[in-house]
């Protein structure tokens, strides 16, 4: 069992690092331990290949300093949020035992992205319920435990945010990560048919999108999370930079 102070889901490899690859450094150089649990091997992109994929998010796990990064191996495009989907989760939780879970947006582009959503923070509710009893895979009991936190990273829709992150000194590690995914954004060289997320304006977007969140804090930039609980401190000068 290993304990990790941020678990972040990922419906796919690589939305972690667009959602909140800046995050997950900068609570890296604070010391903090990390996972990344991709739930998807994104077998149905249309560029690339499992496999290229694969080392790709291997890459991108080094550039952002994670402790631990693995994949579900769900059906990409056809995971469900139900029981067995919601079990094999629980167990992950349960193991990684995590303060923070990071997710993917509420509702997207992609429709894995919603998804996942709902599957991860249903998933950390009832991975907290004593009566859901899990082993893991050494058929050792799981002990129940409940994230403190679920944030939700904001994806392809701009949505209001409830808290945005200053990743200003995060940034250039953050867009460094993101282009490990050579085979998925903008390549001029590249024969495989474009899509929304291969162009140059997109991946331009990845930049400006997190200046823009800079903007409205005063600072140079910023990742921008949604959350379903409420967000609270114990001081107030928390809230000031």
């Amino acid at each position: 069992m290993i304990s990790v102070d941020i678990l972040a889901f990922g419906a796919h490899p690589d939305d972690v690092e667009l959602g909140c690859g800046g995050s997950i450094s900068l609570s890296k150089s604070q010391g903090k331990s990390i996972a990344i649990i991709d739930l998807t091997q994104g077998e149905l992109s249309t560029r690339g290949t499992v496999e290229t994929r694969k080392k790709e998010s291997q890459e991108a796990a080094k550039i952002l300093g994670v402790n631990h990064r693995e994949n579900m191996n769900f059906r990409d495009g056809f995971f469900q949020n139900d029981e067995s989907h919601q079990l094999e989760l629980i167990k992950k939780i349960r193991s990684y035992r995590p303060q923070i879970v990071l997710c993917t947006a509420t509702h997207d582009r992609h429709l894995d992205h919603g998804k996942a959503n709902s599957l991860v923070n249903d998933s950390c509710f009832l991975s907290g319920l004593e009566k859901i009893e899990t082993i893991n895979s050494n058929g050792d009991k799981l002990h129940p435990w409940r994230p403190k936190l679920v944030l939700e990273y904001i994806q392809w829709l701009d949505v209001q945010p409830d808290i945005i992150v200053d990743i200003s000194h995060q940034l250039e590690t953050k867009i460094c990560a993101v282009k490990s995914y050579r085979t998925q954004f903008y390549d001029p060289g590249s024969k495989e048919t474009e899509t929304p997320i291969s162009s140059k304006n997109f991946i331009d977007s990845v930049s400006y999108r997190a200046k823009n969140f800079g903007r409205l804090i005063g600072v140079d930039a910023g990742e921008g999370f949604t959350s379903k609980g409420m967000l609270s401190t114990s001081n107030i000068f928390d809230l000031v930079r």
